[in-house]
C-alpha cells in the first residue's frame, strides 16, 4: 500500500508527537480536533517543538516550515475519507474511542487502515463499531514519539493479515521504527510492564525511602532511562496511568496492579503532571520542569 496522507485525531501530547514526527518523515498530515481553539493550540505546541529543535540546531527554518506546510487542520471527519490511513490518538475512554471509529467507519472507504494509539484498551472492542473489523489494529507510539524507536502493532480479533502486513510496512519501511507484533492482552506489553514499575515508585515514595527526585535519579542514571518513573508517570498523564492501572486490575484480578494510594490522591487533585502544569514535579506551558 502507498501510503501519502495520514490523518491523526487527536492533538493532545501524544498526537502532537504522531503528527509532527509524520509530517517530519514527508507525509501530509490532516490533524482533527474538536474545537477549532484546541486544534490551534495543537499546532502552536508542535510549532513550539520545532523551535526547541530550531534552537538546538536540530533542524533548519526551511525544515520547520516545510514540516509545518504538511500539516492541515481539521474539524470534520469527512475530510479524512482522502487519508490512506487514520490513527485515532484520544483520551483512553473505550466508549469515546468505539464513538470515532464508529464515525470513521462511514466516512472512510473500506482499504483504509484505521489505527488506535490505545495502551490497553480492547482492539477487538474498538474493531466492535465498525463494519470492516479486519481494517482496525493497534499502533502503540511509545513517548516521546520522535525519540523512541519502537511501536507495538497489536491484532485484534478479526484483525486480517494484510492489515497488519500494510501497517508493519509502513512502521518499518516510512516511519522508520521498529513494529513490534502484539496479540492483544490487557496493557499489551510496553504498558503492562511500564506501569507496574510507576506504581511501585509511588510505594517506594509513598514509604518514605526516598524522595521523588532521588526515585527518579536512581532509576535514570542507574537503568539508563531517559526519564524517571515518577516524571514518566506525569509526561503520560496521572490520570491516564490510573485509567491504565484499574483497568488491568479489573481484567487480571492482581493486586500488584492496584493503584497507589498517593496516585489517586494526586488525581483527585487535579495534579495530573505536565498537562496541568503539577505532578510529582512542576512543568512549564512548554512541557519543560519548571
Amino acid at each position: 500500500m502507498n501510503f501519502k496522507k495520514i490523518g491523526v485525531i487527536g492533538g493532545g501530547t501524544m498526537g502532537q508527537g504522531i503528527a509532527e514526527m509524520l509530517a517530519a518523515k514527508g507525509l501530509d498530515v490532516m490533524l482533527v480536533e474538536k474545537t477549532p481553539e484546541r486544534l490551534d493550540y495543537s499546532y502552536e505546541m508542535i510549532e513550539t517543538s520545532l523551535d526547541k529543535q530550531l534552537e538546538k540546531w536540530a533542524i533548519t527554518q526551511a525544515e520547520k516550515k516545510l514540516i509545518l506546510s504538511r500539516i492541515q487542520k481539521v474539524t470534520h471527519f469527512a475530510e479524512l475519507s482522502s487519508c490512506d490511513m487514520v490513527i485515532e490518538t484520544i483520551t483512553e475512554d473505550l466508549e469515546a474511542k468505539k464513538s470515532v471509529f464508529n464515525q470513521l467507519d462511514q466516512v472512510c472507504p473500506s482499504h483504509i487502515i484505521l489505527a488506535s494509539n490505545t495502551s490497553t484498551l480492547s482492539l477487538t472492542e474498538l474493531a466492535s463499531s465498525t463494519m470492516y473489523p479486519e481494517r482496525v489494529i493497534g499502533m502503540h507510539f511509545i513517548y516521546p514519539v520522535a525519540k523512541v524507536d519502537l511501536v507495538e502493532i497489536v491484532r485484534g480479533l478479526k484483525t486480517s493479515d494484510a492489515t497488519f502486513e500494510d501497517t508493519k510496512s509502513f512502521v518499518d519501511e516510512i516511519v522508520e521504527k521498529k513494529g513490534v507484533m502484539i496479540y492483544e492482552s490487557p496493557g499489551f506489553v510496553t504498558s503492562r510492564l511500564i506501569c507496574l514499575l510507576i506504581n511501585e515508585a509511588m510505594h517506594v515514595l509513598q514509604e518514605g525511602v526516598a524522595s521523588p527526585q532521588d526515585i527518579d535519579d536512581a532509576m535514570r542514571i542507574g537503568y539508563q532511562f531517559q526519564y524517571g518513573p515518577l516524571e514518566m508517570a506525569d509526561r503520560f498523564g496521572l490520570d491516564s496511568v490510573q485509567a491504565a492501572l484499574e483497568r488491568m486490575f479489573r481484567e487480571y484480578g492482581e493486586l500488584k496492579y492496584r493503584p497507589s494510594t498517593i496516585l489517586k490522591k494526586m488525581v483527585r487533585a487535579g495534579h495530573l503532571g505536565m498537562k496541568s502544569g503539577e505532578g510529582f514535579f512542576k512543568y512549564d506551558k512548554d512541557g519543560d520542569r519548571a
